[in-house]
């Protein structure tokens, strides 16, 4: 373990830093950390010497220097596995530049047969690091982040940031087994050595470690690699030098960021081993993620019963929030380790549409819907199944043509027409809204943090046509960059102000004439195969009224971006936020960070009374919970819920989306039951008769 200046690791220990010497230079991996630009636009067919021991002679007579005076635990023809150093390895007829690099690597592997070569070579150099000095494995901050793309370390302060060290190296030990206790202990851990043993079984709990950017594995008898080391995505080097490969399985086609696969001296398949010749371990890589057959279905999805109480089905309704992943965002560059058909918009849209129609819900709110497909697919299919939508693009499409603006997503929300009438619609462009408070004239921070994003809310106000029971629905998605906690903290803010105000304008909305309360069966004629039903008439009923607008019933959906501890949440289900929250930092927004952030709805996340569900956002940079269902406990009660994604399922399933899962995003599927009105109680005056004063004498 690398930990310097702790006890019992002083002679090997190891500051995760840029200042020591790392092992990536003492094998010179930082050549091979890039793919190679050249091209073959025809590759020869290789042939595979019967005898694969062309190149023996390269390594055998290789001279060893031992470091820290230590001497090799085995001679240098023969490692401590029992194995000759290059059983097997293969020379191709034709040295490709991407051979060569394997024979480098292989090379310099063979040549580190003591015991925790890394260990020691980075303990020594070390010695020069001035104390509290950055001594790397720190984030390159001139790296350009990509838009979306999301990181652990983005979202919490986690045991891998909390770790002096993040390294072991139990190289040259004569292991043959490994505790499983290393996978359920350590998985911070970024670097795992455990070359020159004698393992022949690597445990599927490898798969836990899913921070390994560094495996070596190389000089032991392993002789098949276990699927869930395809849950190692975060894998930029992998050495499995002088082994007894010889089938990579499918499942490693998830390993996307693989810079180096170093696999001589295995008796690899000539298939698999052709590939890597001529086209590199980034081909092969490649190869078994689209061909790969996929992870089996998961279970259903359970459906959580909170209240079983029998009550009428007109006083029941289901909310739908799902962030489908825009169209345009589904790139091989975000998600590497999806195969490219799943990321294939044709793919993923029946799939969503599919899922939609399935679940049934009364009120379907969706993030990142793109103009386009709402107004030329979704708006229309889902009108067969008689849904009715609301819609608003982000604000950037005020300023695109109209064909740039296609590509644009934003929040739609869909109500069965049967159930619901929309009695209004109203979009809240926080941008637009921030600038023209007179609170916020001047502030800086506004204009250099909140102005530049053009992210949106969209309410609806609905009358149930069976109960004449209003109910507001509020539909967001807010910025994504945790970075920017502030900037989430005001658009929710706003948000919440804003909603308000439409809540007190909708406490005096006029009844709905009966007129408009004909109850039609689909917004767009029968379902689709279905014969037609005469229709069962019902006399409409009167619209209910309410003194405040916090008196009305109230769901907010969306994406918030935000974990169950940030600001956001905080604000959202507590009905408050102090103006010096951490999450706001030392930014000036006005009134907001004067005086803090007050809301009287009451609300509630749905999946609160489970405790939120494992995760909603399901990728290998970020797994946990940032969208919600919340609702007004004062008007509304939870009754159901739709559970989580099977947890066997999930361990062979790197992220979403995939074969199963067409967003990054879990759907999130409420009940909710009215509450009856509350009644005013009058405070009558008890009348106890003529009474006497009391006085002192």
């Amino acid at each position: 373990m690398y930990a310097q200046g702790h006890a019992g690791l002083n002679s090997h220990g190891m500051m995760n830093g840029a200042g020591h010497q790392r092992f990536g230079n003492q094998l010179n991996l930082n050549k091979y950390s890039h793919h190679n630009p050249h091209q073959h636009n025809q590759h020869a067919q290789t042939g595979q010497d019967g005898g694969h021991g062309a190149h023996q002679g390269n390594f055998i007579s290789h001279q060893h220097n031992q470091s820290g005076g230590a001497s090799a635990h085995f001679g240098t023809s023969h490692l401590q596995n029992g194995a000759q150093s290059n059983a097997y390895s293969t020379a191709p007829v034709s040295q490709t530049e991407h051979w060569k690099k394997q024979i480098e690597i292989a090379a310099e592997i063979r040549s580190l047969t003591h015991a925790h070569p890394h260990a020691r070579n980075a303990s020594s150099a070390s010695k020069t690091v001035l104390p509290g000095t950055s001594t790397g494995g720190a984030k390159d901050t001139n790296e350009k982040k990509e838009e979306r793309y999301r990181t652990a370390g983005d979202w919490s302060d986690d045991e891998m940031e909390q770790s002096i060290w993040t390294e072991i190296d139990m190289g040259g030990s004569n292991l043959r087994c490994i505790s499983l206790q290393l996978f359920d202990y350590y998985p911070f851990l970024t670097k795992l050595y455990l070359n020159n043993n004698r393992l022949q079984v690597i445990p599927p709990e490898i798969g836990h470690l899913r921070n390994l950017s560094h495996l070596d594995l190389s000089l032991n008898q392993i002789s098949t690699l276990p699927p869930e080391m395809g849950m190692l995505v975060n894998l930029r080097v992998l050495l499995l030098v002088d082994n007894k490969i010889t089938v990579i399985p499918y499942e490693l086609g998830n390993l996307f960021a693989l810079d180096m696969l170093a696999i001589d001296g295995n008796p690899l398949n000539e298939g698999q081993l052709s590939v890597i010749v001529e086209e590199g371990p980034q081909a092969l890589i490649r190869q078994l993620r689209e061909s790969a057959p996929g992870p089996d279905p998961p279970r259903p999805r359970d459906w959580i019963v909170l209240d079983d109480t029998d009550s009428s089905p007109d006083e029941k309704f289901q909310v739908i929030s799902f962030n489908i992943l825009c169209k345009i965002a589904a790139t091989p560059q975000q998600f590497g380790y999806s195969p490219s058909q799943v990321l294939d918009w044709d793919y993923r849209k029946e799939l969503i549409l599919q899922e939609i129609r399935s679940r049934d819900a009364d009120i379907v709110c969706l993030q990142e819907l793109d103009v386009d497909n709402y107004n030329n697919l979704f708006r229309e299919m889902l009108a067969r199944s008689d849904y009715k939508g609301v819609y608003w693009p982000r604000s950037k499409t005020k300023t695109m043509s109209t064909e740039q603006g296609k590509g644009v997503d934003g929040c739609a929300t869909f109500v069965k027409n049967s159930r619901f009438i929309i009695l209004d619609k109203q979009v809240i462009e926080f941008a637009n809204v921030s600038i023209n408070r007179a609170d916020m004239k001047g502030e800086h921070d506004l204009f250099n943090r909140v102005m530049i994003r053009d992210n949106i809310g969209v309410v609806t106000f609905l009358e149930n046509r069976s109960t004449g029971s209003r109910l507001i629905v509020v539909n967001t998605h807010l910025y994504w960059d945790q970075n920017y906690r502030d900037v989430k903290v005001v658009q929710a803010a706003i948000l919440m102000e804003e909603t308000q105000k439409l809540a007190e304008k909708y406490a005096k909305w006029p009844p709905t004439p009966d007129k408009d309360k004909i109850r039609f069966r689909y917004a767009n004629g029968d379902k689709e195969g279905e014969e037609p039903v005469e229709e069962e008439i019902q006399n409409p009923v009167p619209s209910m009224t309410y003194e405040h607008g916090t008196d009305i019933p109230i769901v907010v959906c969306g994406d918030f971006n935000s974990t169950p501890r940030s600001g956001v949440y905080e604000m959202l289900t507590t009905g408050s936020l102090a103006g010096n929250h951490r999450d706001l930092g030392t930014y000036k927004y006005g009134n907001i960070t004067k005086d803090g952030v007050r809301h009287a709805f009451g609300l509630k996340s749905s999946y609160g009374n489970i405790g939120e569900l494992p995760f909603t956002n399901y990728t290998p940079g970020y797994t946990g919970v940032l969208d919600y269902i919340l609702y007004s406990t004062s008007s509304l009660s939870c009754t159901g819920l739709l559970g989580e994604v099977d947890p066997e399922y999930l361990k062979r399933v790197p992220g979403f989306p995939n074969l199963h899962f067409p967003s990054d995003h879990l759907l999130l599927q409420s009940e909710f039951k009215a509450k009856a009105p509350r009644k005013e109680r009058k405070i009558t005056e008890v009348d106890f008769g003529p009474q006497k004063e009391n006085r002192r004498n």
